[in-house]
């Protein structure tokens, strides 16, 4: 082996000093043709390796742990009862300070960086949550009220939830569905509708039942109401004041 070729062979197997810019090419006679090659690839792999160590150390990533956190507290959630999936290879620049998170849905925060320059994440949250939900135990049609016999109260996963949820029955009872839901099916606020409220002057059909009749009068509405909610009406024949729920627009089952 020539004394050109072993010192090229002593700067490939030599360690890199850092910090370090460039690896100069041995100026020899021997160094003409391929022995200038061999020293100008060393050269730049030895550039190249530098940088790399270089970024590496200064680059430190935001952890996951601490986006998901941010995530799951905007959805006023805790950690264990919810969880925020995000991408494990995910790399996103240290946040100098404090994450800021916003729900952006029922099951999405947007978690960002307030850093210039800074960064902005979608993150999706599933929470899981259980209560004692009322559950419909039959269909309810599109339109008409819901009745008393229909309901039940059972413990629900509700985390999935697309609105407020009801714990007690007569909370539902006369309320409307604006769409027709289905047996097993929570309902919620978003699937009822309000319905014209009823005011201080309208008329009204009276429906009472006893035992299996069912008798209609003309009332007068006594107050403001809207469907399902409590109001008192007027029996306009006999001047009786009687108490009722607004069952349908414009009638009232009177609660005796």
């Amino acid at each position: 082996m020539s004394a050109a070729a072993a010192r090229l062979l002593h700067v490939a197997v030599m360690p890199p000093v850092l910090p370090q810019t460039a690896l100069l090419p041995v100026t020899t006679p021997a160094s003409r043709g391929g022995g200038a090659r061999i020293t100008l690839a060393l050269s730049m792999l030895a550039v190249l390796t530098t940088a790399a160590s270089v970024g590496a150390a200064t680059f430190e990533p935001q952890p996951l742990a601490e986006i998901r956190s941010a995530a799951i507290m905007a959805l006023g959630a805790g950690d264990d009862e919810a969880r925020a999936t995000l991408d494990p290879a995910l790399r996103l620049a240290r946040c100098s300070q404090p994450l800021q998170a916003v729900a952006s849905g029922s099951h999405m925060a947007q978690v960002r960086c307030g850093d210039t320059p800074g960064w902005r994440l979608f993150v999706p949250v599933r929470i899981h949550r259980e209560a004692d939900v009322v559950v419909l135990t039959v269909a309810a049609a599109s339109g008409v009220p819901i009745a008393a016999h229909q309901l039940v109260v059972q413990r629900r996963e509700i985390g999935q939830a697309a609105g407020t949820t009801f714990s007690d029955p007569s909370a539902l009872v006369g309320r409307i569905p604006s769409r027709a839901l289905a047996p097993g099916l929570v309902p919620t606020e978003a699937d009822l509708s309000l319905g014209a409220p009823l005011r201080r002057g309208d008329p009204v059909v009276l429906v009472s039942r006893v035992g299996g009749v069912e008798v209609r009068v003309q009332g007068r509405a006594m107050g403001t109401a809207q469907a399902g909610g409590v109001i008192v009406v007027e029996n306009t024949s006999s001047r009786r004041v009687v108490r009722g729920r607004v069952v349908a627009d414009g009638v009232v089952e009177a609660v005796l």
